[in-house]
C-alpha cells in the first residue's frame, strides 16, 4: 500500500481516555479558550478523548492543528463516533497551542500543558488559560509555571563540585 494511502486512513480508538481539560466559560474575550493536559505525546492515544470532549461543548470538530515536533506520533485523520477529524501538523505552530476548528468555523485555542508537568503546576496553568480575564499567551503561561528541577542547594553543591574539578557535565538527573 502506498504511504499516502496509509496516511489518509482514519484511525479509530474504541475507548478514548477522559481528557484532562478545562474550558473557559466565556468564549471570544480571552487569548485562550482553555487548556488540555495530555498524559503522553502519543497523538493517536490522546486526541480521541479530547475531540470527544470538544464535540460535547462545541459540536462537530472538523480540524485540529498541532506542532509537528512536539508529538511522538502523527495521525492525519481521526474517527471519533460518526465524526472524521482532519489533523494538520505545523512547524510554525507553538508547541504550547492546539487549535481546533468547529463545524461552524469557530476556532478553539487550547494551551497544551506538557505531560510531564507536575500536577500543581499543570493545575495552575490550566486554570490561568481558562480564566476569562486571562490576557497571557500559552508560552507565557507555561513559562510562569515552575518546572521541576534541582533545588538551589543541590545546584550550588554541584557548582562547587564542578569548580573543584569533580565533574565535566551536568549534575545527575533526579530519580
Amino acid at each position: 500500500m502506498p504511504a499516502t494511502a496509509r496516511r489518509a486512513a482514519p484511525i479509530s480508538v474504541p475507548t478514548p481516555t477522559a481528557p484532562r481539560l478545562i474550558l473557559a466559560t466565556v468564549r471570544g474575550r480571552t487569548m485562550l479558550d482553555g487548556a488540555w493536559w495530555p498524559r503522553s505525546w502519543d497523538a493517536a492515544a490522546e486526541l480521541p478523548g479530547l475531540v470527544g470532549a470538544l464535540i460535547e461543548r462545541h459540536g462537530r470538530i472538523r480540524h485540529l492543528m498541532l506542532n509537528i515536533r512536539a508529538w511522538d506520533s502523527r495521525v492525519h485523520r481521526l474517527t471519533v463516533g460518526p465524526h472524521v477529524v482532519r489533523i494538520g501538523w505545523f512547524d510554525t505552530l507553538d508547541p504550547a497551542v492546539l487549535v481546533a476548528t468547529t463545524g461552524r468555523d469557530d476556532q478553539v485555542d487550547l494551551l497544551v500543558v506538557p505531560p510531564a508537568t507536575e500536577p500543581e503546576a499543570a493545575a495552575r496553568a490550566m486554570t490561568a488559560a481558562a480564566d476569562p480575564a486571562n490576557r497571557r499567551r500559552a508560552p507565557d503561561i507555561l513559562a510562569a509555571a515552575p518546572r521541576p528541577g534541582p533545588s538551589a542547594a543541590t545546584a550550588d553543591r554541584y557548582a562547587v563540585w564542578d569548580n573543584e574539578g569533580g565533574s565535566s557535565g551536568s549534575p545527575p538527573r533526579p530519580r
